[in-house]
Parts: structure tokens; sequence; C-alpha cells
């Protein structure tokens, strides 16, 4: 503190360091007082069925390890065997020194997998979706985004500095009026999820597809909770509606069904190499580790030859489904693995989430920003490595502590 004195009073300063721990204690305080604030919890493991959290051993419904595949034998073995060789780190950005030799084998098989040209390896999908937008669309253009879509996509718009309409969710005629609108923009770039991450609901892909062709736009995907999960063979939204190879362009996530860490993008080989050149989250950031190139090529792999792990998640989440919506819980339009449990008050979701936890389930609460104000919910997921009596123990949880407290 600095202390300054004149000739009437001595008059005390704030340091720089008191002022912005009061500022922020205030906007803290503001939070919690709207129910949005938020903290780190404590994890024995990420990715069991069963594990302990704050000290209790609960169910956990809330990864996003989908099939199970984080602590399967085959992809901890690649994992264990890329370092060995190659050590933990990369040490470099991929277009200095850490394009490792499994990049091109990965890039290949994701390629393959999603009936595409080519493939870039991106660290995240956060990072490959404010990548991909601001190297294809700018000032001149427009891009066209779902009113529903991951904030990365949103933040990509925001940095293309190109024009940017939101169009209302999963609805092609809104998008349709918006493209007749811009159709004088240079470059027209559409953004939608194919899972909606905190709905479960699916894009009406056919029909968004059949608008861009016909208005001279270029669709981009964001398939990160598609990928391994939807289609015949696990090759995401695109395949479960007989679109693969019709996309434009696809984004991917390594570390959600395929179990290891990382994102890619699928499409002409023109995009690889524009996004190569253009796309600054991939030319000023390290290369992923050797494990993590190697854990997804080894997912790749099981999800082709295992397909009895999409089948227990399917069979999994039904179960669970019927079984809270049997309770009474508002569980939406959700089409797929997310479930959302609909509480709408923003201060009645965490204390919900708190008394499951006490009780041995886990099920994270969600609310603004991730998701519209009045819209809060509890995101459950059930995973392909769920036993039926784990879940049933959970929906006994779910059924006391709903009662309880009014939900149900």
């Amino acid at each position: 503190m600095i202390f300054s004195s004149g000739p009437e009073r001595e008059v005390l300063q704030v340091g720089p360091i008191d002022s912005l721990r009061a500022a922020l204690s205030a906007d803290a305080d503001a939070l919690r007082e709207d129910g949005l604030h938020r903290w780190l919890r404590s994890f024995s493991t990420l990715q069991e069925p069963i594990l302990q959290v704050d000290g209790h051993e609960v169910v956990m419904l809330s990864s996003s390890n989908y099939l199970g595949l984080a602590r399967h034998p085959r992809l901890i073995a690649a994992a264990i065997s890329a370092t060995a060789a190659s050590g933990v780190s990369s040490g470099s950005s991929r277009l200095i020194a850490g394009n490792h030799p499994l990049y091109e084998a990965l890039e290949e098989a994701l390629a393959r997998f999603k009936g595409a040209e080519s493939a870039l390896v991106f660290a995240t999908g956060y990072l490959a979706n404010i990548g991909v937008i601001p190297a294809l669309a700018g000032e001149g253009d427009v891009v066209f985004s779902d009113a529903l879509n991951h904030a990365s996509l949103v933040d990509g718009c925001r940095l293309s500095r190109a024009g940017v309409e939101i169009f209302r969710h999963n609805d092609p005629q809104t998008l349709d009026d918006a493209l007749k609108r811009h159709r004088a923009a240079r470059r027209k770039l559409v953004l939608v999820d194919g899972v909606y991450s905190m709905d479960g609901d699916l894009a009406p892909l056919p029909a968004l597809l059949e608008v861009c062709e016909r208005r001279g736009a270029w669709l981009m995907l964001d398939d990160s909770h598609g990928t391994g999960v939807l289609g015949e063979r696990g090759r995401g939204t695109a395949e479960h509606f007989g679109l693969e190879g019709k996309v434009p362009i696809e984004m991917g996530t390594l570390g959600k069904s395929l179990g290891s860490f990382g994102a890619f993008v699928t499409g002409p080989r023109e995009l690889r190499d524009t996004l190569i050149n253009r796309a600054r989250s991939f030319i000023f950031t390290c290369a992923l580790p050797p494990a993590a190139l190697a854990s997804a090529l080894a997912a790749l792999a099981l999800i082709t030859e295992e397909p009895e792990h999409r089948r227990r998640l399917w069979e999994n989440t039904a179960h669970l489904r019927e079984g809270l919506r049997t309770l009474g819980y508002a569980l939406g339009e959700s089409e797929t693995h997310i479930i959302p449990l609909f509480i709408r008050d923003e201060t009645k979701v965490m204390p919900l989430c708190e008394a499951l936890l006490d009780g041995g389930v886990f099920a994270q609460g969600i609310r603004p920003p991730s998701v519209p104000r009045g819209s809060s919910r509890l995101r459950v997921c059930a995973m392909a490595t769920h036993t039926k009596d784990q879940l049933d123990r959970a929906l006994e949880t779910f059924d006391g502590v709903g009662r309880r407290m009014g939900i149900i």
C-alpha cells in the first residue's frame, strides 16, 4: 500500500494487487448470487464408470469417454510404446520440428475413416474451430452459424472478421432465407454441430446440405460428439445420414469417443494445404505428444474391429433414458447418447447436482453461458463400460433425490 501526505490529511491508496483482488472478488460474489459460480472438483481418475469425486464414490454420468476406450489396454499399450520410443513431448510446432511420423499414419487413417481426401490433426477441438473459420472466411465473406453452436464455433466466427448471421436452431428454412439475403457475399460458410453437446439432438444434415449446395455455400460440420458413436461403423453424423464424403469440411475430436487427445479436420486436399498455411491455431501451437497420436490410431482400429463398444453404449443409453423418463424427469428432444435433464432455474441446478453427489451419482450441472438462461440442466451420459447394476443404482439415487427436492 502507498501513503500520500497532504496539507490536510493522509490519503491511503490501494495497491494494484489489492485492487485486482477486490474487483475479482466482487465479480465472483455476483456469480454466486446468480447461481453461476464454477469451481474445480477433485477426481481420483477421469475415465472410470465408478470413481471418487470430492471424496464421494460415485457412478460417473458426465464423461465424454462414451465408449470407455480411454482405459482400454490397447490404447494404453500404444501410448506406452510410443512414449518409450519417442519421449513424452513433441518439443515443437509441426511446421518447425514436431511433425512426428505418427502424424502421417494417423491423418491417413482419419481420412479413410471419414471418407475424405485428407485430414489434418489439431491440438484440440477448440483450436481446430478457431483456426479453420478465420482461415476460410474474412472481410467480405459471411458465416452462418446455428443458434446453439458450440462456443468454439462462436469464437471462430468472431475471430474471422467476416459478417455473421445466426440462424434458428436446426431450421434449414431460416438458413435458406439468410443465404438468399447474402447471395452477393464472396464466400458463404455454414457452421453446424452434428450432435449438439448440451441437448443431444441431431442436425438435419440432409436438408442443410441441400440448402448449402443450392445456395453455393460451404458446410462445416463439427462432429465432436458424433464421431465414433453414430453410423453403422461409428463414422459419425454423416454416415448416420448416408452422406459420407459429401460434407465439404468436418471437424472431430480424438478425446471423446476415441479416448485419446486432440482433434482433426477432414476435407479436400486443398483444404489441408490451406489450413497448414493459414490456420493460426495450427501454425503457432506445439504438436501433440507421440502417445496421443499412437493411442488415437489404436482407437480407430478398435472402433472398426469391435462394434460391440457402440452397441453397449446404445443399450446403456436406452436403459438410462427410459428409467429417467419413467421417474418423471424432463428430458427434452435428445436423440442420442447425450441426455439433458432440464431443471430450468439456475439456482436449483447445483443443489441438485450436489445432492446427487452425496447420494453416489455424479451428473454435472450445466448453466449459462454454456446454455441459454432459463434452460439450465444436468447433462447425463452413460458409457459403454457401465453395468446395468451401476445404472440402476444411479436411477435409485435420481428417484430419491428428485422426490426429496421436488424436482419430480
